[in-house]
């Protein structure tokens, strides 16, 4: 683990975010909490499950896989792990680690078992005291990625024995007592209640830290403004793209406060030179534009931003600021997931307008036996096509399979943005 981490902790219990084990209801709307959790700089969120039941449980699996899908750092899963299921479950609804409380006798002893099948990167392990990692210390630092210690205390005895990256639990902390914490070697990051309570504080913490010579993930660090050459008016042009799709959504201008409070927050800040003053993308529309990357071109007077924007980028409204044509040739698009995107477009618009006459509609009205069984075709002509020295006709039966594929995923409600973001986290 290259950078240290903060890590906020919240309870999900019946569809609601609580404020505890036993706590009060503190949102009602979980994913959009979340989100704005995830929006103020915290570098993982890990969420606790506590239901009572199954029922309730895959429950709050579907609001983990949208929290997931929402909000843009990575998430860790837990509470009601029993079985191996559980911990496929979160991992299927796009959690980056599932965390195994090694203090519960039915979580320690699934261990093995969920550690081989999924990865030890993937589990992070969770005691509550030293004596319970002490006992079981081979185990879990064999079956491992990381070890949440629910007591700081004890997470300062194990400092020296502990070969993990350790994650200390805090009901509280101060500004000063985070950066002693993060000094020491063996941590890898802190979390509990006190991430929420200083929620806005967090990025001023994370700057301190980084002053501190201790490793954050923040922008900070990069090539200074004095490394730029400057346009006439001092100013250093942006072009911003959509981190997704590599959509330019506008072109926008910084001086060097801009430039350092973006690399400072993670939000984008320019240079208006009609109000000839810096401002905060979003700040009244709420639009605001958060980085994913800043590069410069080669002539150094140029700096492109890959940005996740939330809303529209241009003040008409528009996603994007380039949206009013002047001449265009016909041409064939072969951005591959534009294409994708666009012939799984037509995909649910049949689904959802149904066409006479439509080979897509005869799939959907036959139903998931039909669509399976036309896949499974596709599937054994692709295994012919490539035993034909002629590799065009490898390249139709693909074609064919992806067609179907995507009527499978239309019909059962998985999007091209679920598949590649899976992919991404392997």
């Amino acid at each position: 683990m290259d950078s240290k981490k903060i890590i906020a902790y919240l309870y999900l219990k019946k569809g609601n975010i609580i404020s505890g084990a036993e706590g009060s209801v503190v949102s009602e709307d979980p994913v959009s909490y979340a989100k704005t959790v995830a929006d103020n700089n915290v570098d993982w969120i890990l969420i606790h499950d506590l239901s009572d039941n199954d029922a309730e449980h895959d429950e709050a699996i579907g609001i983990i896989k949208q929290i997931c899908l929402t909000c843009e750092i990575p998430v860790i899963g837990t509470g009601h792990i029993h079985r191996m299921e559980d911990v496929k479950k979160l991992l299927y609804a796009g959690c980056m680690h599932a965390l195994i409380h090694c203090s519960v006798p039915g979580e320690l002893a699934i261990l093995d078992e969920v550690s081989h099948k999924f990865g030890k990167e993937k589990i992070i392990g969770a005691v509550d005291n030293a004596a319970d990692y002490r006992t079981n210390q081979e185990t879990i630092d064999n079956l491992c990625h990381m070890l949440l210690v629910s007591d700081p205390v004890a997470a300062d005895s194990l400092l020296q024995d502990c070969k993990l990256p350790m994650i200390s639990m805090f009901e509280e902390l101060n500004a000063d007592t985070l950066v002693q914490t993060m000094k020491q070697e063996g941590i890898g990051g802190v979390t509990g209640a006190f991430v929420l309570l200083h929620l806005k504080e967090i990025i001023d913490w994370k700057h301190l830290c980084f002053t501190q010579g201790i490793a954050m993930d923040t922008f900070e660090g990069a090539d200074g403004w004095d490394t730029f050459r400057l346009n006439s008016d001092g100013l250093l042009p942006v072009v911003v793209q959509d981190y997704k799709t590599n959509e330019v959504l506008q072109v926008a201008y910084m001086n060097e406060e801009a430039y350092l409070t973006t690399l400072r927050t993670g939000k984008m800040n320019y240079y208006s030179r009609s109000r000839r003053c810096q401002w905060l993308k979003g700040e009244t529309s709420g639009h605001f534009q958060y980085v994913k990357s800043l590069t410069i071109d080669c002539d150094r007077d140029t700096l492109l931003a890959k940005v996740s924007q939330v809303g529209a980028a241009c003040h008409t409204g528009s996603y994007s600021c380039f949206f009013q044509e002047i001449a265009s040739k016909e041409y064939d698009e072969t951005n591959p997931l534009k294409v994708f995107q666009d012939v799984f477009g037509v995909i649910l618009d049949r689904k959802e307008h149904p066409k006479e006459g439509s080979y897509t509609n005869y799939l959907f009205e036959k139903g998931i036996d039909k669509i399976l069984k036309k896949l499974g075709e596709e599937c054994t002509e692709i295994v012919i096509a490539a035993k034909n020295p002629n590799p065009d006709e490898i390249k139709y039966e693909i074609s064919d399979f992806l067609y179907h594929m995507m009527v499978l995923m239309a019909d059962r409600g998985v999007t091209w943005e679920e598949i590649t973001a899976e992919l991404a986290r392997r």
